[in-house]
């Protein structure tokens, strides 16, 4: 889709081949919520153009994946309408779970990111660049950042670097080409492809300064 243009007709009219095309990348990341010990439960946003059948194709998909499946119409109906998603998420976490983590703390950040690689998004392996390599190097001899969390930095519109690689994508390699330090937040942040980066939040946010009263309902410090 594109940002001021109408929607092509395969986003308003039924079709069941797309949807069924695309409950590949659905099922890859229910097995990947399964790996952790977590009961999955998937929510069907639905909307006035989605049909009946491709609604089942994605149930009937979730379902056999192991995970629970709720339709939600909170779009349409408000909080009405996604009351039998909240109920399949209150019975998932009434359910005991096995939770675990993908890694342990003490694994090398090197090792971390391939095993997030082939675990999580399905690549064969990772590769390096010679300038990422050395800084991750450094990072995993140095004490200080020992402690230090993992946070992947890609595209979310593919399990892959690339976001024009649909689906469930077999056959590739994660290119990591710089891992960024984010020492407040104790976050170490392998890079991979192109990827614009959010500016950060300054020292005095402007949210501070924004208030609402609660007697007449105006708000105030927005400009």
């Amino acid at each position: 889709m594109t940002p001021g243009i109408a929607m092509p007709d395969e986003y308003t009219k039924e079709n069941v081949g797309m949807v069924e095309a695309g409950c590949v990348n659905m099922v890859h990341h229910i097995n990947t919520i399964r790996k952790a010990g977590i009961n999955p439960v998937v929510c069907i946003n639905r909307f006035y153009t989605d049909t009946d059948e491709e609604c089942k194709i994605v149930r009937k998909a979730a379902e056999a994946a192991g995970a629970r499946c709720a339709e939600s119409k909170h779009w349409e109906l408000g909080g009405d309408g996604a009351l039998e998603f909240a109920d399949a998420v209150v019975e998932a976490c009434e359910e005991k779970n096995d939770f675990k983590f993908l890694y342990p703390l003490e694994m090398k950040l090197r090792d971390r990111v391939d095993l997030i690689a082939k675990e999580v998004y399905g690549a064969d392996g990772v590769s390096w660049t010679p300038e990422a390599e050395a800084k991750a190097k450094m990072l995993e001899d140095d004490p200080k950042y020992a402690d230090f969390a993992t946070m992947m930095v890609k595209t979310h519109l593919s399990l892959s670097h690339d976001p024009t690689i649909k689906g469930a994508p077999k056959g590739w390699t994660l290119p990591v080409r710089d891992v960024l330090i984010y020492s407040g937040a104790k976050f170490l942040c392998p890079c991979a492809g192109t990827i614009s980066l959010m500016p950060g939040t300054g020292s005095n946010p402007a949210f501070r300064r924004v208030d609402v009263d609660v007697k007449t309902g105006k708000v105030s410090g927005l400009f």
